[in-house]
């Protein structure tokens, strides 16, 4: 009976301290594409990606309300970083649907223009909606609707403490008037956040970057749940815990309690959605521990970069890396390690994949070299008898259009593919296969088809561990026949490490920039985007691979993208371009689909 009159009691209390409005919320991952086009169209950078930001706590005075029911001083509020445009992930603050999609809109008008980022809180926001509604004059109606709506949620400064009230007056003024408050009267709370407006500059103590080893990475939890929040996060040591001594003597415990065996549901983890939990943390510590979980959260932590390290490398293959914050390419940054692959021993194609290899190679079997006859030529080695008998009859002149040419019909063209070969291909996409799997079928097959059409090919594997190691791994160069040793250096392709993309970019492009054919396709199989386990992740990483793109287009190669990442839209047309890749909506389809990619990009 008491845990049932809990449960109504916290359903009403959280239900009267609430001040939203589900029926008319908003979802950030609904309006993500317009939300990103209006972002690019006002100036905001192109390179940002648009995610969804952690709720920021405040510190404004609750209600009794909100204390009854425990709720956190924590509201969703939008701001721009190195790294993402950040949103709330859901809006339902305003009663209609229409007031929170333009709340979501005006947000975007103001982390893209935004003319004074260095200023205070205060002025910033007024400024920047100065400058919206001047540039933009068709924003304006949109602002004042957000204004009325804006006010009526506030608290009402007749209720408030004086010097509250004059804070909140002065909130008000700022919104109906921007630009005629230049500073908050002092009160004993920060003011209520105010939603119109971009979050107040926050600093991350940060003291280090952590990442799970590969071995760690392998491992598959139970329950994986994935969540698109940014939040603030710290790395710290992991605490040592050793046995401590004991203090009383346990025998001066007077009280004693019988153990009774009652049957009931015990689980491991009983928060089912750690996201939650996630959320009542201001900053998230993390440190790195062998031990197993029960249950995974996936998340994006804004750990800044560990201190970078710019020093040149030396060896037999080095590359260069973009850096986009001082917009500099730094040379000899990223150490290659050509792996040939020679141990590996020789074998025959799988037999599961001999009935799609016999249906490509008839497929390809078209695009083989052929030997063209052209009559009426005006010379070559042979004579078509009736144009010149009747050339002799007539005596028409002196056309000589009587002769055979025979020429042989080439493609002249080279294709390197280069695969992703980092330890996320472990993921599992069907019962039985995983991505690597996946990507050794298709590598087995496009071999089977090109080596019928006769068109020069090579397959390359890459995989980094921090820029000093980028292990370049070679299946097959393009002076070496297709055959069981090249097969069995497909059969032994294995997952490791991370994608740092742009160095593998920029080795493949100087591979194929040397051959001479007069088409160079650059194939790229991958199933993510570029990380790595230093600061080379998030927009580092996709503005290193972008500028690795522009070179290779630059020396004349063709860059193209498969990839199986379902979240790819985000990212792939900022790095290659909107007509230069192609996602794979099932995975499993991958090894038929390549071939047949391939045929269509070479026609």
């Amino acid at each position: 009976m008491e845990e049932q009159v809990g449960i109504a009691w916290h359903k009403l209390i959280n239900r009267l301290a609430a001040r939203n409005h589900p029926e008319a919320a908003v979802e950030l991952s609904d309006i993500t594409r317009d939300v990103a086009l209006l972002f690019r169209a006002l100036g905001g950078e192109a390179g940002l990606a648009v995610q969804a930001g952690a709720a920021t706590r405040h510190g404004a005075k609750r209600s009794l309300l909100e204390r009854l029911a425990g709720r956190a001083s924590k509201a969703d509020l939008a701001w721009v970083d190195r790294e993402a445009l950040r949103l709330p992930a859901l809006i339902d603050v305003y009663p209609t649907t229409a007031l929170n999609l333009d709340l979501y809109f005006w947000l975007v008008a103001l982390c893209a223009v935004d003319p004074q980022p260095d200023q205070v809180w205060l002025i910033r926001n007024q400024a920047a909606v100065l400058a919206i509604t001047h540039t933009y004059p068709g924003l304006a109606a949109r602002y004042h609707r957000l204004v009325e709506a804006e006010i009526a949620r506030r608290p009402d400064p007749r209720q408030l403490p004086p010097d509250e009230a004059q804070q909140e007056q002065a909130i008000r003024n700022a919104l109906l008037q921007p630009g005629s408050i230049i500073s908050l009267p002092p009160a004993r709370y920060p003011p209520h956040p105010v939603l119109l407006w971009l979050r107040p500059d926050q600093t991350t103590a940060v003291s280090g970057r952590a990442h799970p080893s590969p071995e760690q990475s392998s491992q598959t939890a139970s329950t994986l749940q994935s969540d698109q929040k940014r939040r603030l996060a710290q790395h710290e040591e992991l605490p040592a815990r050793q046995g401590g001594l004991l203090l009383f003597r346990p025998e001066s415990i007077f009280s004693w309690t019988e153990y009774a065996k009652v049957e009931h549901e015990t689980q491991d983890n009983e928060d089912q959605n750690l996201a939650h939990a996630a959320d009542d943390l201001d900053v998230i510590s993390i440190a790195r521990d062998q031990k197993s979980i029960a249950r995974k959260l996936r998340m994006s932590l804004d750990l800044s970069a560990a201190e970078r390290n710019t020093h040149s490398l030396s060896g037999d293959s080095v590359q260069p890396e973009w850096d986009y914050r001082t917009h500099t390419l730094n040379p000899d940054q990223c150490r290659i390690h050509h792996i040939p692959m020679t141990d590996a021993p020789p074998c025959a194609l799988p037999e599961y994949l001999k009935r799609d290899k016999q249906h490509m190679q008839r497929q390809f079997s078209a695009l083989q070299p052929v030997r063209l006859r052209f009559k009426g030529q005006t010379e070559g080695k042979d004579i078509d008898i009736e144009p010149y008998i009747r050339h002799v009859a007539h005596r028409s002149g002196t056309e000589s259009r009587f002769y055979i040419d025979q020429r042989k019909r080439e493609r002249d063209l080279s294709c390197l593919l280069l695969a992703d070969l980092s330890l996320s291909t472990e993921a599992w996409v069907s019962e039985g296969k995983r991505i690597i799997d996946v990507i050794r079928d298709s590598l087995f097959l496009f071999s089977e088809a090109l080596s019928v059409s006769r068109d020069r090919f090579a397959l390359y594997g890459f995989s980094s561990k921090q820029r000093t190691d980028i292990r370049f791994q070679t299946l097959k160069a393009f002076d070496e026949d297709y055959d069981d040793v090249v097969r069995g250096r497909i059969q032994q392709v294995n997952p490791a490490y991370y994608t740092r993309m742009g160095a593998a970019i920029r080795q493949a492009s100087d591979i194929l920039g040397q051959q001479k054919s007069r088409e160079r396709l650059l194939l790229l199989l991958t199933d993510g985007k570029p990380n790595d386990a230093d600061h080379y992740e998030g927009r580092y990483g996709i503005e290193d691979t972008r500028k690795a793109l522009i070179s290779a287009r630059q020396q004349g190669l063709r860059p193209f993208c498969v990839t199986v990442d379902q979240d790819a839209q985000e990212y792939l047309p900022h790095i290659f371009g909107k007509d230069s890749f192609i996602i794979i909506r099932k995975p499993s389809e991958l090894p038929t689909r390549l071939p047949l990619l391939y045929a269509q990009l070479t026609h």
